[in-house]
């Protein structure tokens, strides 16, 4: 498509803020807000996290007297109800200069970079156990067979003694335990 002088053009607009309206809460000063949280990489492109929506929302007014937040959502765009967060126009108070918010910022950033997880080693064991545990994968199938047919005969001897009933079929202060397993029968209606 070629361009001719006749075709509309756009005309600049003034990038000041449009609104002299002030939100009626307290000034944010970024001196107390986590440096991770400012953007002053490009002072007239401003970013900072909204305190009650925690979006990022652009600074306006940067090159004018008072510097505000842009009105702006709590919802996505076009996802959820248009909602005018509260901090919409709030003042803004640079109580920090951009090296310093630097420096904040790389003082955040080894701080965070020391807090990198670690391996975690397991627990040494201790000499009996490891004997255990060493005996146990060195031991055989043939081996646990040998060892099960040594104490076979003493443990059929338990079952034996376990089976046979003591002298006298009833306790000495007690009646008699009955040796069938009684079925209660319900009454015929």
């Amino acid at each position: 498509m070629t361009i001719t002088s006749a075709m509309p053009k756009a005309r600049k607009r003034p990038t000041r803020t449009r609104t002299k309206r002030v939100s009626s809460l307290p000034a944010i000063k970024l001196s107390r807000l986590p440096p991770s949280h400012i953007d002053l990489r490009d002072p007239l492109h401003a970013v900072l996290v909204c305190e009650d929506c925690k979006t990022l929302v652009p600074i306006t007014g940067m090159q004018g007297k008072v510097q505000k937040l842009v009105p702006h959502h709590t919802g996505k765009a076009d996802e959820a109800a248009a909602i005018r967060c509260r901090s919409s126009n709030r003042r803004i108070e640079f109580d920090m200069t951009i090296p310093e918010w630097r420096q904040a910022l790389a003082d955040a950033v080894t701080e965070a970079s020391s807090r990198q997880g670690t391996t975690v080693l397991p627990k040494a064991f201790s000499p009996q156990t490891d004997r255990t545990l060493r005996a146990r994968a060195e031991r055989t199938l043939a081996g646990r067979l040998a060892d099960w047919d040594a104490v076979l005969h003493r443990v059929a001897a338990t079952d034996k003694n376990r089976r046979t009933m003591p002298a006298g079929d009833t306790p000495t202060e007690s009646l008699a335990a009955p040796l069938t397993t009684l079925h209660p029968k319900s009454p015929d209606r």
